[in-house]
């Protein structure tokens, strides 16, 4: 795994030590992201730079230096990434005549690119990835990332110059850099706690979508204004990211195909995900797994043990909370299977001192709160190995949210009631104040602290149209963005423009296909790539390999099987190998109790971010709804801990370096 970065300057002003010397500046940036070794490549007529750090898991000798020049001297690549069929496609490349000097997957790309082409050789490589490649006889630059959105790159113009990284850290550190923060995005992310892609917390800064390729054969900044950052057809525009690989045909595709049986579906989900464990467990560095004990990890650890002739090296934290704590299971699943289990428990203490390092790590604003124990558990892996497998994409493909569930009975309650009639008792649900509703709740339920506020929110809900709005609004932490981002309003993506997406007759593959296209690749596996990557640590996730991709939606697309049990494939898989009572339990989540600790350790760090003056002279957030959140928190009429999750983290990235 690996850092890239670089730049196109056509403007041809910087001598070559001068463009070496920015470029290494830039990649300098990402030396977490590859502690093991650094390369640059100019070429000054041109303008063009690459840069590039290393962390070695694959041909650790430097035969796997980068950038590399294909055998033509054609392509130089700078790739972030792992091939996990680069060996058959190794061996296709030397039927064809061409030669090696080392056994590196990087290797196998940049000849790919010579023996194929770059598109055709992109849709034959399994894997996660990102990559700049320049065409030294096109003088084409081709920027691309793998079909899920594993590995991130981010790109585009300052003035003339056009920009490219693996984070925005290190765009930040070229003399060209000047970037406003989007408003728009902005209110995306107060609404998501994510900013959700093509775009970044920054004007025309993107992110380029999972399974999309740009090519850009003359740079400049006067073409950015009119640059669409959404996927289209390779001849749409000179400038748009089009698709090599797209989960709307691999849906499609399933929708059609013959149904499956359960025994079926279940077997032939087991033979892939054996093969997927399998090429992911190739390394020249110690290999592990992140284990939490639930049916995604616990799988992923039993079929890794079983293609292991020596214990399986897995790693869990936990916590005194029992609320949130599920290392005592993931030990027990660990001495069931005979892994080399490591745990860690950890205290409030050592999880808050974490938090001022988050702004770095994540580098635009990120508010998923379970971003802290994902960097503790990859600390805690690093130790041991380079490589840690995880169980992360389970929820998306094979519904394990509780949300769908709960989401679809509440749609099929809504939908035969007149709105008017519905907005009109959301209305008098909401004249009622928090503190009545928990006086109302106390005596009735348990935890009745949020009662007040989770009827708020439900009454919120009673007014939608669709749907959609109903899905969009129930993963909304902030509901009305807008009234809180000065001047702020949301731009065109997924969750609010179906033209984006395509249509479901099922609600819940509605959902799950929503959550496959933002939540996942902007959320949780961006969450898991900076958390591993700040300490040089490589996660892999065998669930998102694109022939289990395509099963998991032929199963949710035509099985028969009773699909009122989450996740019901996997579940099949895993009883196999580990103890019915061993996982099945309330899904609890890996996360940590950020709403008692503003209420405590975090409370006075809070209390100066949150300041009412402050927020107005930064200019961008209202501070009127802030403060009425935050004292509502505090005196215990609500739990207002992901809206303020939000809030928070923003006002902390916002001190540092922009």
């Amino acid at each position: 795994m690996c850092g890239l970065t670089g730049f196109w300057d056509p403007r041809g002003a910087a001598d070559a030590e001068a463009l070496a010397g920015i470029v290494s500046d830039m990649a300098q940036a990402l030396v977490h992201r590859g502690p093991d070794d650094q390369g640059v490549w100019i070429d000054r007529g041109e303008g063009i730079a690459l840069g590039h750090r290393r962390l070695s898991v694959i041909d650790v000798s430097d035969r796997g230096h980068q950038p590399m020049h294909s055998g033509s001297g054609r392509f130089v690549l700078a790739y972030n990434g792992e091939i996990y069929n680069h060996r058959p496609l190794r061996r296709e490349l030397e039927q064809l005549g061409h030669g090696f000097k080392g056994h590196s997957d990087t290797e196998v790309v940049v000849t790919a690119f010579d023996a194929w082409g770059v598109e055709d050789a992109i849709r034959r490589c399994l894997g996660m990835f990102a990559f700049a490649c320049w065409d030294r006889q096109q003088r084409r630059l081709w920027l691309g990332r793998d079909r899920l959105g594993e590995k991130p790159l981010y790109y585009g113009w300052c003035g003339d110059v056009f920009l490219f990284a693996s984070e925005l850290k290190a765009l930040r550190k070229h003399p060209s850099w000047h970037a406003e923060i989007d408003r728009s995005a902005l209110t995306l992310f107060m609404r998501h706690g994510y900013v959700p892609g093509p775009y970044s917390i920054y004007e025309k800064i993107y992110k380029l979508p999972p399974g999309c390729l740009l090519q850009m054969d003359t740079p400049g900044g006067g073409a950015a204004a009119d640059f669409d950052p959404f996927p289209g057809e390779a001849s749409a525009k000179p400038r748009r990211p089009f698709t090599y690989w797209d989960l709307d045909t691999v849906v499609g595709e399933a929708a059609s195909s013959p149904s499956l049986g359960p025994t079926e579906a279940v077997d032939e989900l087991e033979r892939l995900m054996r093969q997927s464990v399998a090429r992911q467990l190739v390394a020249d560095v110690p290999l592990g797994a992140f284990l939490s004990g639930g049916v995604d990890s616990s799988m992923v650890v039993a079929l890794m043990q079983q293609e292991s002739s020596a214990p399986v090296k897995t790693f869990s934290i936990g916590s005194d909370d029992v609320t949130y704590n599920e290392a005592e299971f993931a030990k027990q699943v660990a001495v069931h299977l005979g892994t080399d289990h490591t745990e860690l428990y950890v205290d409030p203490a050592d999880t808050l001192e974490l938090i001022p390092d988050l702004p770095h790590i994540y580098d635009e604003p990120f508010a998923d709160s379970s971003q802290l124990p994902t960097l503790i558990v990859s600390r805690l892996a690093r130790k041991s190995v380079t490589v840690a497998l995880s169980g992360d994409g389970g929820d998306e493909l094979f519904g394990g949210y509780d949300r769908y569930r709960w989401s679809r009975r509440l749609w099929s309650l809504l939908r035969p009631i007149p709105r008017a009639a519905r907005s009109g008792t959301g209305r008098v649900l909401t004249s009622i104040p928090l503190p009545a509703w928990q006086a109302v709740a106390r005596p009735f339920v348990r935890g009745s602290r949020n009662a007040g506020a989770r009827v708020h929110r439900l009454a919120e809900l009673l007014s939608v149209r669709s749907r959609e709005e109903l899905y969009r609004q129930i993963v909304s932490h902030w509901r009305r963005p807008r009234e809180l981002v000065v001047n702020g309003a949301e731009p065109r993506y997924l969750l609010n423009d179906a033209s984006l997406g395509r249509e479901f007759g099922d609600y819940v593959s509605h959902m799950m296909y929503t959550d496959a296209k933002t939540y996942l690749p902007d959320d949780i596996l961006a969450k898991v790539d900076r958390a591993s990557m700040s300490v040089s640590l490589e996660v892999r996730v065998p669930m998102l390999d694109p022939a289990i991709v395509a099963h998991a939606w032929r199963i949710q697309q035509n099985s028969r099987e009773n699909t009122k049990q989450t996740k019901w494939p996997l579940r099949a898989i895993l009883h196999k190998y580990v103890p019915r009572e061993l996982v099945e339990r309330p899904k609890k989540g890996f996360a940590v109790p950020v709403g008692d600790w503003l209420c405590d350790g975090l409370r006075d760090w809070a209390e100066d971010l949150l300041d009412p003056g402050r927020i107005r002279r930064d200019g961008f957030l209202n501070p009127a709804p802030i403060r009425d959140t935050w004292a509502q928190h505090l005196s215990g009429a609500a739990d207002w801990q992901y809206p303020l999750w939000n809030v928070l983290m923003f006002q902390s990235w916002l001190e540092g370096p922009q």
